[in-house]
C-alpha cells in the first residue's frame, strides 16, 4: 500500500476519533473501558500518552498517532538541509492483548529524528529501514507469566524507543546510535514474582541473517524503582551493510544497565552502555573497537497542567587506533561526544505540541566524519517543533 493512501486512511480515522472524543460509544465501535488506562504497545516512556480510550472492535483495539515536525540546524551535513518540515509519524496500531493468541501490528509512515545524524525524510524512511509495517508480531500467552513472540519485534538494547512519539525527547540520542531498534525473530518472556526474563534469537540490526542472541532481566523492586540488565550481540560475523544494518554495529556485542525511578511528577532514568566490535577480516578491521557511555533522562510533569519538561544529557567515547586498523564507531576512530537535549512538552487530551533544543559536541573527530558539508565541524545545534494528535 502506498504511503499516501495509508496517511489518508489515518487522517479519516483520527478525524473520527477527535470528533467523538468524550462522546458515548457507537454501535460499530466501542471505547476501551475506564479501567483500562493503557495498551501494552507501542512502548511509551512519556511524557506523551496515547489515547486511553482507543477504538475497539470486539477484542481488537485500533489506535495511532499523526504528527509533523519542523527542524532547523547549523553545520549541516552534505545532502541534509538547514531548515525542513516533514511528517514524523502517520501510524496506526492494531492489537489484541488478551487471550492465548494475541498480536500487534504497526502500519504507516515515520521518520527517525536522531541528534548528530542527517535527517532522513519520512517518504524515504520506510524503504531505507523497516517498511510500511515496521513492527508486527504474533504472541502466544499460555499463562499470565509466560509468552512467546514471533515477527518484527522491538529490539532489546538501549532505553529509547524507535519512533519520536514514544520517547521523552523528539530526537533519539548518541547512545541510541549504537543500539538496534527493530529485529526479526522469536522471543520468550517469563515472569517470576518481581523479575521478568526475556530471551530472543533474531537478526540483530535487521540484517535478515539470524545470528543474534539478546536477553534481559528486569527487577521491579517496588512501584518507584526498577533495574534492567541487557546483553545482546552477534554470534558470527557478517558483511551486510545498509541504512538499517550498519556494518560494524551489526557485528557488535552490547550491554546496558538501566535504573528507572518514578516519584510523583518525576521520572529519572540513568543508564550505562558498553559495546564492542571484534576485529575480523570480513570487516576489513585488524583491531577491536568499543564504545562506552552513560546518559541521564529526566522528566518533570507539572501536576494537573499537561506541561512536562524532559531533559537528556549523555556522553559516549570510542576506542581504537587508525594505524592499527580499528573501525570508526562515532565521528572517527577514537572519537568522543556529548550532548544535551531539552524538550518542553504540552498535551491536551489527544493533541500535543513540543519544542526541542539540542547540542552535540564531538572530540577527536576524523576529518570528513563529523558535521558540516565536509564533515570537519565538531558541533551541531538543532531546534525542532513537533505537533500532532493521538487517537
Amino acid at each position: 500500500m502506498h504511503i499516501k493512501s495509508i496517511l489518508t486512511i489515518i487522517a479519516l480515522i483520527s478525524f473520527y476519533t477527535v470528533k467523538s472524543f468524550g462522546q458515548e460509544k457507537t454501535d460499530t465501535a466501542t471505547k476501551v473501558s475506564a479501567e483500562k488506562t493503557a495498551l501494552p504497545m507501542p512502548g511509551m516512556s512519556g511524557p506523551l500518552t496515547l489515547n486511553p480510550s482507543p477504538l475497539k472492535f470486539g477484542d481488537i483495539y485500533l489506535s495511532g498517532v499523526v504528527s509533523g515536525l519542523v527542524q532547523f540546524q547549523n553545520n549541516v551535513a552534505r545532502g541534509d538541509k538547514p531548515l525542513q518540515a516533514d511528517i514524523s509519524n502517520g501510524q496506526v496500531f492494531i492489537q489484541k492483548d488478551s487471550g492465548i493468541i494475541q498480536f500487534f501490528v504497526e502500519v504507516g509512515a515515520y521518520s527517525q529524528p536522531d541528534i548528530g545524524v542527517p535527517y532522513l525524510r519520512s517518504n524515504l524512511s520506510a524503504a531505507a529501514f523497516y517498511g510500511v509495517v515496521p513492527q508486527a508480531y504474533l504472541k502466544i500467552a499460555p499463562s499470565d507469566n509466560l509468552s512467546f513472540l514471533i515477527g518484527k519485534l522491538p529490539a532489546f538494547l538501549g532505553t529509547e524507543y524507535t519512533f519520536s512519539f514514544e520517547n521523552m525527547n523528539i530526537q533519539r540520542g548518541l547512545l541510541w546510535d549504537q543500539s538496534n531498534s527493530v529485529n526479526r525473530g522469536v522471543q520468550v518472556n517469563y515472569t517470576v514474582g518481581q523479575i521478568v526474563f526475556a530471551l530472543s534469537y533474531n537478526d540483530g540490526f535487521y540484517s535478515n541473517k539470524y545470528n543474534w542472541l539478546s536477553g534481559s532481566v528486569t527487577y521491579t523492586a517496588d512501584s518507584a524503582n526498577a533495574f534492567t540488565l541487557i546483553g545482546a550481540g552477534s554470534l558470527s560475523r557478517t558483511n551486510i551493510s545498509s541504512a538499517a544494518t550498519p556494518l560494524y554495529q551489526d557485528n557488535e556485542q552490547g550491554y546496558n544497565l538501566i535504573y528507572t525511578h518514578t516519584s510523583g511528577p518525576f521520572t529519572i532514568q540513568p543508564y550505562v552502555q558498553y559495546t564492542e566490535v571484534p576485529k575480523a577480516a570480513l570487516l576489513n578491521t585488524s583491531q577491536n573497537a568499543s564504545t562506552y557511555g552513560a546518559a541521564v533522562l529526566v522528566n518533570y510533569s507539572v501536576p494537573h497542567s499537561g506541561f512536562s519538561l524532559p531533559v537528556r544529557v549523555e556522553y559516549i567515547a570510542s576506542t581504537g587506533n587508525v594505524a592499527q586498523g580499528a573501525p570508526s564507531l562515532i565521528y572517527g576512530v577514537g572519537s568522543k561526544a556529548w550532548s544535551a537535549t531539552i524538550t518542553p512538552t504540552y498535551q491536551y487530551k489527544c493533541v500535543f505540541v513540543r519544542a526541542e533544543l539540542s547540542y552535540v559536541k564531538a572530540n577527536n573527530i576524523t576529518a570528513g566524519s563529523a558535521f558540516g558539508p565536509l564533515g570537519n565541524y565538531d558541533s551541531q545545534r538543532r531546534v525542532l517543533v513537533e505537533t500532532g494528535l493521538v487517537f
